[in-house]
């Protein structure tokens, strides 16, 4: 068959990769000069520092076929994000743990004292919490949340943690020992030679085609037999019941002879900070020695028309918004809505990947693929 994918990120080029092993012809067409999507790396010629273009991207996984896919197209470093906060005059530790909780307050605690003290904080009158505010309020307490989630919330999702839903925050990380390892997961690391490298790898096949600078349009999908679209969702109807709200980031790169930070992610959770976070490159490939340095303040804004969609807001008109583009999706034949973009989802590469093999094997198993394998709602 004639395939066609819309986008050269992970969710392209996984599935064009399994669907030209098992004979298809896949073209790819990437609206932008680069394949691997957000997640580009690319080195700085200044610097020599691997950069990674559009914010920091860390591999963690608990999904063994996945590592063992990735690792099939890159030779992935063990890495483990470390992820700092400045608050209060103070540099402490992320997620709250143990070394954060006896350093904020001034105590010594063991865990078990630590556990009691933090429950002692919480406002246990809230017995079943509905905003990401009272799940925070619920769960550390006043202080902890004004610290290190309040001011950090409101500049990521320009509202204000009372107006967000708890399923934001799902499961608040704290921790009640030393482990300042930002991610649990069994498999964590970063490939040897950047993302873009290893997406370059996936598409390095007989069986694919990739355009670069070439935007879709919808006629073109009559040429083929089937499209798969990492597109946004609402893009392919041409935002004809309206545009999905995304938070988009604005990057201000800046330079340092030396180590500027000593880590790679310091968050900023005071409000009067107008950035997030200030991301140092050279940290996120610490096999490599570079004397200068390239880091990145990071501001979240609401994403325009022309900007890049990064987090989608999910929000209640949002939803109620998909709902609609998901009908229209479910009636359109001949495409199905993979990724981010196409679902509305935030994931993370991991779940990216698993999703791309999980359709390609659903079209290779039926011949055909549904609007969504993976429903948006």
């Amino acid at each position: 068959m004639k395939l066609l994918l819309v986008g050269a990120g992970l969710s392209g080029a996984v599935i064009g990769r399994h669907l030209a092993e098992a004979g298809h012809q896949i073209t790819i067409l990437e609206a932008r000069d680069h394949v691997a999507g957000n997640c580009h790396t690319a080195r700085d010629a200044d610097t020599g520092v691997m950069v990674h273009v559009y914010g920091p991207h860390i591999f963690h996984t608990d999904d063994a076929q996945v590592w063992d896919y990735v690792n099939g197209f890159a030779r992935f470093v063990p890495f483990k994000n470390r992820v700092k906060t400045t608050a209060r005059g103070q540099v402490f530790s992320l997620p709250i743990n143990l070394h954060t909780i006896n350093q904020f307050y001034g105590q010594t605690l063991r865990p078990d004292a630590a556990r009691a003290f933090i429950e002692a904080q919480a406002d246990t009158s809230i017995t079943d919490p509905q905003t990401f505010e009272e799940q925070a309020l619920r769960f550390v307490g006043p202080d902890l949340y004004e610290a290190f989630f309040k001011g950090y919330t409101i500049k990521q999702w320009g509202l204000h943690p009372s107006a967000l839903p708890a399923a934001i925050l799902k499961r608040l990380p704290v921790r009640f020992n030393y482990d300042d390892n930002y991610f649990a997961h069994r498999f964590q690391g970063m490939p040897e030679h950047g993302y873009t490298a290893m997406v370059t790898a996936i598409l390095d096949h007989p069986g694919i085609t990739v355009h670069l600078n070439t935007r879709f349009t919808r006629d073109q999908a009559d040429a083929y037999d089937h499209v798969f679209y990492a597109g946004p969702l609402d893009g392919w109807f041409d935002y004809e019941l309206g545009r999905l709200g995304y938070r988009t980031l604005d990057f201000e790169p800046f330079r340092y002879e030396g180590d500027y930070q000593g880590c790679a992610v310091m968050n900023y959770g005071e409000e009067d900070v107008p950035y997030t976070r200030i991301t140092e490159h050279k940290h996120f490939s610490p096999w490599e020695e570079h004397a200068g340095s390239i880091l990145y303040r990071e501001y979240s804004r609401a994403c325009g028309a022309d900007d890049i969609p990064y987090y989608p807001i999910r929000q209640v008109r949002e939803k109620a918004l998909l709902r609609d583009y998901v009908a229209l999706a479910e009636q359109t034949q001949g495409v199905t809505f993979v990724g981010r973009l196409g679902t509305y989802r935030y994931l993370d590469m991991d779940v990216t990947i698993r999703e791309a093999l999980d359709t390609a094997d659903a079209f290779l198993r039926d011949g055909s693929a549904p609007a969504f394998v993976h429903a948006p709602l």
